[in-house]
């Protein structure tokens, strides 16, 4: 039911934003944002039930058990740490390898504006953008990636990479 509500609450936004569309993106990736921007407002809206640690503790009159149970698994600590490692492994991506995922995968671009970004065709995209995966499922699947003490900050993504950077950045990998 809720997904419904932002759903409609989405193209609701997106019909009273259409006007700010100015075209330097696909019209999916602005209506993603769109869409995106509305579920955050939402999370960021939502208040959680606040629970005293005694409360918790206390014991159920009927079942003579305690409400809450300490050291159970937190689903949402789990998908913190998944994010965590997920982003330590793209920071361990050769840079060229990175910039294609990021912008396909994360920023939703398509191949062929990926191609005019960096300057490579857009074949090039998606045979570097399949190595990044294949590379990034490497490191999580062995659970290689760095320590946040030595993630090196790489440079920005940026229109002025040249096609020297997009095919030779990736025979170094």
């Amino acid at each position: 039911m809720e997904a419904e509500d932002l759903t409609q609450e989405a193209f609701l936004q997106m019909y009273r934003k259409i006007q700010t569309f100015r075209g330097e993106s696909s019209f999916s990736t602005w209506l993603h944002r769109v869409t995106v921007n509305v579920v955050l407002m939402k999370l960021r809206r939502k208040r959680y039930n606040e629970v005293s640690i005694e409360e918790s503790t206390e014991r159920d009159e009927e079942s003579f058990t305690p409400r809450g149970e300490f050291g159970q698994t937190d689903v949402r600590l789990s998908g913190s740490i998944d994010r965590i490692n997920l982003q330590r492994a793209i920071e361990q991506l050769p840079r060229g390898f990175k910039s294609i995922f990021i912008l396909h995968d994360i920023q939703g671009y398509k191949h062929n504006e990926i191609g005019e970004i960096l300057g490579c065709s857009a074949g090039n995209s998606k045979s570097q953008l399949h190595k990044a995966r294949m590379r990034l499922r490497a490191l999580l699947k062995r659970g290689v990636y760095a320590s946040p003490h030595r993630i090196r900050k790489s440079p920005a993504t940026s229109p002025a990479m040249n096609r020297r950077n997009c095919s030779l950045e990736y025979a170094k990998a």
